[in-house]
C-alpha cells in the first residue's frame, strides 16, 4: 500500500460538478493499493500517517503531527500510484490491486483514520469515480509512505 501525502492549507474533491469533500489545514492523501496488500498494511499506514510529524512547531521545524495541530485529511483513491513505467512509454497497472480488494482496503483505511483523528476530520473522494482534486500545497511538502507488502517497485 502506498500513500502520497501533500501538506495543504486547503483541499477539495469535486465529483460530477459537486464538491464531495473538502478540508482546511491538513493532508491531501492519494491512497494506492497493490496486489498483496492486507489489513495489516492499512493499520500500519493509518497509524504512521496520524503520527507523521511534518507540520511546523513554534521554532519552524517539522515537529508536529496532524493530531497535534488538530488538522484534517482528504483521502483520495488512486490506482495510478502503482504505474510501472520501466518498459516502454505506456504505463502498466498490473501491480495495482484488483478493484474489489482495493475498494475494501481503501474503505478500511478511511475507517481507521476516522478512529484515529475523529469522524469529522476525514473527508474522502469516491472510489473509482472521475474526480477533480484542488489543493494548495503548503511548503510545498510532499511525502511518500509505503508498506512492505508491495515490493515489486524495488526490483
Amino acid at each position: 500500500m502506498k500513500l502520497l501525502i501533500q501538506r495543504v492549507t486547503e483541499a477539495s474533491v469535486t465529483i460530477e460538478g459537486k464538491v464531495h469533500g473538502s478540508i482546511g489545514k491538513g493532508y491531501m492523501v492519494l491512497v494506492g493499493c497493490c496486489t498483496g496488500d492486507t489489513e495489516a498494511d492499512v493499520v500500519y499506514l493509518a497509524e504512521k500517517l496520524a503520527s507523521l510529524r511534518i507540520f511546523e512547531d513554534d521554532s519552524g521545524r517539522m515537529n508536529q503531527s496532524i493530531k497535534q495541530i488538530d488538522g484534517e485529511v482528504l483521502l483520495i483513491s488512486q490506482f495510478t500510484l502503482y504505474a510501472d513505467t520501466r518498459k516502454g512509454n505506456r504505463p502498466s497497472f498490473v501491480n495495482a490491486g484488483d478493484p474489489a480488494t482495493a475498494k475494501e482496503l481503501y474503505e478500511k483505511f478511511i475507517e481507521n483514520m476516522r478512529l484515529l483523528l475523529g469522524e469529522n476530520k476525514v473527508a474522502t473522494g469516491s472510489f473509482g469515480a472521475d474526480m477533480k482534486v484542488a489543493l494548495i500545497n503548503d511548503g510545498p511538502v510532499t511525502i511518500e509512505l509505503c508498506s512492505d507488502s508491495c515490493s515489486w517497485h524495488k526490483k
